[in-house]
């Protein structure tokens, strides 16, 4: 195994957690968890500092109280607090947009607001596009998912309200049903609702089922779209998705299932093409699964293929390695989400990929080379 232009790796959750007691809005036994250390991860991690930072209008009075907890919070319970705590300051902040509206001339008269779907990219925030960054810096308010990174949040405008509704395994924020009722909401007001997403908001980001939903109640929506974490990420190594003579077409498989489970892999037997190159999002999970489906359905073993975790940003991670020992080099090194994967012939045309099979597999921590707005 060979190592290439190493940088010290921190985890999102090392760090003393602190415990708070929960005194109000009538739940027991719940904690509110923020992180005494600063978290190195791009991204706004369910209870990182960053998070609580920029929500600190919705938890500013239960920040300034302090007290201990003696139990380990169970997510469930996390999440009502969350929800608990937000809602007072939620429902002032939309009635004070009601009432700014009536001032400037009546509900009636104006309509109601734009929701905007906006893709941040993968995480580098000099891949934001220029009217999403527009757009980030007149929003009313800002509903964000946990993959957009915390460079990105930096650009939001000041006057801007923040709201956290992120989802991880074991823990949502919010349910998708909350999130479309807080966007109806707010929009009705007349406020300029700005939805962050990492990636492009259509891809794979459900941003298909809030557009419904809304248009349906009479919202306008409109979609910004931002680079999917396919191009690039592929793009930062080098990879070309596709490619004359090496494959004629690329395609995108989500790891997950809608029901959740290993095994949502029901579409192995027509993506085992060797012309092909294959993208899977959230496939950690399901990775040892979905390489033995495709070996057995005809993927020869000897694939290129890589995994790439938190791609475009300083703490990017890759392990490069044949399809038959991805899963189980991705294990040893112990790889995180968000990780991408990449499957197919095109990945030999990385110039990090190994030349020859005694180097492989190959794993590299290395800082991106454009990680800041230009």
């Amino acid at each position: 195994m060979a190592l290439v232009s190493r940088i010290p790796s921190i985890s999102p959750s090392s760090g003393p957690i602190q415990l708070r007691n929960i005194k109000s809005f009538g739940l027991n036994h719940v904690c509110c968890i923020n992180y005494a250390s600063h978290s190195s991860s791009p991204f706004t991690e369910k209870y990182s500092i960053e998070r609580y930072q920029r929500d600190g209008w919705i938890y500013k009075n239960e920040l300034e109280k302090s007290g201990s907890c003696p139990i380990l919070p169970d997510p469930s319970y996390v999440r009502d607090y969350d929800i608990a705590l937000q809602l007072p300051e939620l429902k002032k902040m939309l009635q004070v947009l009601k009432e700014k509206r009536e001032e400037e001339g009546g509900c009636d008269e104006r309509g109601p607001g734009n929701v905007f779907l906006v893709g941040t990219g993968p995480g580098d925030p000099g891949l934001l596009t220029v009217k999403a960054l527009r757009v980030i810096q007149n929003a009313d308010l800002l509903l964000y998912d946990r993959l957009v990174s915390n460079q990105v949040l930096d650009l939001v405008g000041p006057h801007a309200r923040l709201l956290y509704v992120g989802k991880t395994a074991g823990y949502h924020s919010r349910t998708q049903e909350e999130i479309h009722e807080l966007l109806l909401s707010f929009a009705e007001a007349g406020a300029n609702v700005v939805r962050l997403k990492g990636g492009d908001p259509l891809v794979f980001g459900r941003g298909g089922e809030e557009m419904d939903f809304l248009q349906q109640k009479g919202i306008q929506v409109k979609v910004i779209p931002g680079i999917t974490a396919a191009s690039g990420i592929s793009a930062e190594l080098g990879i070309p998705l596709t490619h004359r003579g090496v494959a004629n077409s690329v395609r995108f498989l989500t790891g997950h299932s809608r029901k959740g489970g290993t095994d949502p892999l029901f579409v192995a037997e027509n993506a085992a093409d060797p012309d092909s190159t294959l993208v899977v999002y959230m496939g950690l999970s399901t990775l040892p699964s979905l390489a033995s489906k495709l070996i057995h359905h005809g993927l020869p073993t000897d694939t290129p293929a890589v995994a790439i975790e938190r791609g475009t940003t300083p703490q990017q991670r890759m392990v490069f390695a044949e399809l038959k020992n991805l899963a189980e080099d991705i294990a040893s090194h112990r790889l995180e989400s968000p990780t991408l994967i990449i499957i197919g012939k095109v990945v030999a045309l990385s110039p990090l990929w190994p030349h020859s099979a005694e180097e492989t597999p190959i794993f590299v921590e290395t800082q991106s080379s454009s990680n800041t707005l230009q």
